[in-house]
């Protein structure tokens, strides 16, 4: 299992409090970007009623589009090589292969959200040659007379499901894991502006598939950590009530009155 508590890292309860902190910021974040609007807004500058003279550009459809998901199986090969290695320094093998059950997480997750999405992609909607009328993703079950299944972005998960990556180095080189972090957020940006610029997505698609992708690596290794600590301890720790706490009052006359028999016992021996 994927784990985030070396013992020369910072504490496990600061980092995760980080992590959890940027989640609930990003999400606010992505709500008030929803409230504004500037999905269809920005949309409205690459496109008219003839579509978007992006969507089969090279650059855009066979660079971006079909090039990065090349891209991605190639990167998720080489990831898999890598921990069926000997470790030699970092993460060890177990981590390293239950980090890819992470990835393939992320990978699964946001489709799946997209399977019972109701909207549909700017490329459909009315007003750029196709059939749809704009409805927001927030309303749910509310068709837009297009397709759908277009909410959040699945190409731009080929990148960002290796925020996992991010985190298994993150505890033992922190240099490495930057570089996954910085490589996975270009890469994502790239792929997530093509989709946009094609009339695949709106932005706010691409900004929700990096927060979901970066919200179950980040739950994963916290929930990996917590099931090690409670390993090595051997159980769930629990809240010591304050009478059974070593000096207290009643723990010293509990454990006198115990010891009270067994001295006259041996007393009584002799």
């Amino acid at each position: 299992m994927p784990c985030d508590t070396p013992a020369d890292g910072p504490p496990v309860s600061r980092r995760t409090h980080f992590d959890a902190a940027l989640i609930l910021g990003l999400l606010g974040l992505l709500l008030a970007w929803d409230a504004s609007g500037a999905d269809l807004a920005m949309t409205r500058w690459l496109a008219g009623p003839q579509g978007f003279p992006w969507r089969d550009a090279w650059l855009t459809r066979y660079a971006l589009h079909d090039g990065g998901r090349m891209l991605a199986g190639v990167v998720l090969l080489l990831t898999v090589l890598h921990s069926l290695r000997r470790a030699a320094d970092g993460p060890s093998r177990a981590q390293r292969l239950g980090t890819l059950g992470v990835v393939a997480l992320g990978f699964l997750v946001v489709p799946s959200v997209k399977r019972f999405s109701a909207t549909s992609c700017p490329w459909d909607l009315a007003e750029f040659g196709g059939k749809a009328s704009y409805v927001s993703h927030w309303q749910f079950g509310l068709a837009d007379g297009g397709p759908g299944h277009c909410f959040p972005s699945g190409h731009a998960v080929a990148a960002f499901a290796f925020f996992a990556m991010y985190f298994l180095w993150r505890p033992h080189r922190p240099a490495v894991a930057r570089v996954w972090l910085y490589a996975t957020l270009a890469a994502g940006a790239a792929f997530g502006a093509a989709q946009w610029l094609r009339g695949a997505h709106y932005p706010s698609h691409v900004l929700w598939s990096a927060w979901i992708c970066w919200t179950v690596a980040a739950l994963s290794f916290s929930l990996a950590g917590w099931a090690r600590r409670v390993a090595v301890r051997g159980v769930v720790p629990m809240p010591v009530p304050a009478a059974a706490r070593p000096g207290h009052r009643g723990a010293v006359r509990r454990s006198a009155a115990r010891s009270a028999p067994r001295r006259k016992s041996a007393r009584s021996r002799r």
